[in-house]
């Protein structure tokens, strides 16, 4: 569209209005293999307007609108979820964040996704202050075909904003505690966040339909 670009995400079963690692890829197609003259694109979204630059070291930077949470009730759903109740419990637009006191409680949680399918919303986050980052995270989303993703960086445009209050910093380190791990390093920037992570280019090929 002009200079820029309409990009959609889709998982297994639904289509999301965001989703980071899918954005980040994309813009690495784009830098790395398709000739993209310029250090900075933008996608139109579901979620708006998204600047995506890419700096000298490869390093990809997500520019994304805040989602700040409000603090809710828990749900039942939550704690047999989750196996165990957590501290507090916010409401984003897309989803429940499980608020814990410890990494050790993210990394010890056994999810029950039958459970937390029951949650009206996108999905489920549970976090933590980290052990050697700002905090961590592991994020659950059976409602959306996924039951637990392994980096999601729009779930981060509802952590960003709370850890940079609760910590009172506006530069954050954090790792997402899939089991395939995933590092972030994020910024809040008034009412957006900014994800900086990095790519590689793992397959290519042809399909045809």
């Amino acid at each position: 569209e002009g200079d820029e670009f309409r990009i959609r995400w889709f998982t297994p079963t639904v289509e999301v209005d965001l989703c980071g690692h899918a954005t980040l890829a994309a813009a690495h197609v784009y830098f790395q293999h398709l000739d993209y003259p310029a250090e900075r694109i933008v996608f139109r979204s579901k979620s708006g307007p998204l600047p995506v630059s890419r700096e000298a070291d490869g390093k990809i930077l997500l520019d994304f609108p805040v989602n700040a949470p409000t603090q809710t009730p828990s749900l039942d759903a939550i704690v047999k979820g989750l196996g165990r109740r957590p501290e507090a419990v916010y409401l984003s637009t897309f989803d429940y964040m499980a608020v814990f006191s410890s990494q050790s409680d993210i990394q010890a949680i056994i999810p029950d996704f039958g459970a937390i399918r029951q949650i009206p919303a996108r999905g489920l986050i549970a976090t933590a202050k980290g052990d050697q980052v700002d905090f961590v995270s592991r994020c659950f989303f059976p409602q959306s075909g996924i039951d637990e993703d392994p980096v999601t960086g729009s779930a981060h445009t509802v952590m960003v904003p709370y850890w940079s209050r609760i910590l009172g910093k506006s530069s954050l380190s954090a790792i997402q505690l899939s089991p395939r791990k995933g590092y972030l390093y994020c910024a809040l920037l008034g009412d957006r966040v900014q994800i900086g992570g990095y790519a590689k280019t793992y397959l290519e090929g042809f399909i045809y339909l």
